[in-house]
């Protein structure tokens, strides 16, 4: 007859939670490395999905020190730039290059509405003044009001006294026109000239994607505001 006594030797294998398993992807199904970063660069402003693929293919074939040093490039964008204190260029120190050089000419401020923009123009090599960089420019719909621009900078500097003229560098849409207008407003008063960039530019096109000639004609040919 058999015994009824329970064996009291425990179960050598007792119930644990499900060991975690690896990301999911969409539509839930598991994604490897290769996966996870051609979503990565996908999320890219500009880069589709088989440019995305491209890319990543391209670095699994990269020496490993160089995918390092690609790494290495990412994690200082993010970890040393800061904006300049002066004109919110994009600066490894508390000011950029620009602000500290010698060689350009302090009368000369030029507007421009992101970092992007003012890299177009310094491609272009024909403004020797200094900048100084909205981050941004109005659009009511999308919640960005004055408040959310460096206008307050701006103002502060047109009122050391050493700027004598303002080039508005915003692009030829309604919300650049719009914001080249609130910066005149603020700036009425103020023994400076301000002047707007000439419409030689594409209306409705954003500046940074004019070429070198169409920004040298737009500074030179610029008109009163």
């Amino acid at each position: 007859m058999p015994d009824p006594t329970p064996d009291p030797t425990p179960d050598p294998t007792p119930d644990r939670q499900p060991a975690s398993q690896p990301d999911s992807g969409r539509g839930g199904q598991r994604r490897g490395v290769i996966a996870t970063l051609v979503e990565r660069f996908a999320d890219l402003p500009g880069i589709g999905r088989k440019t995305a693929e491209r890319l990543a293919y391209h670095m699994v074939r990269m020496p490993p020190q160089e995918v390092a040093a690609f790494a290495d490039a990412v994690r200082a964008v993010t970890e040393r730039l800061r904006p300049c204190q002066i004109c919110f260029n994009l600066a490894e120190e508390a000011t950029c290059t620009i602000c500290q050089s010698p060689r350009r000419d302090r009368t000369l401020l030029l507007v421009v509405e992101q970092v992007r923009d003012l890299l177009a123009i310094e491609e272009a090599g024909s403004f020797q003044g200094l900048y100084h960089v909205l981050q941004g420019r109005l659009a009511p719909l999308e919640g960005i009001g004055p408040e959310q621009l460096t206008l307050a900078g701006l103002v502060a500097r047109v009122d050391e006294g050493v700027i004598r003229e303002v080039i508005m560098g915003t692009s030829p849409t309604v919300e650049g026109d719009a914001t080249a207008m609130e910066v005149a407003r603020r700036l009425e008063g103020r023994s400076v000239s301000m002047t707007r960039l000439a419409r030689g530019l594409v209306v409705g096109s954003p500046l940074e994607q004019a070429n070198r000639q169409m920004l040298t004609d737009a500074i030179s040919g610029r008109h009163r505001l």
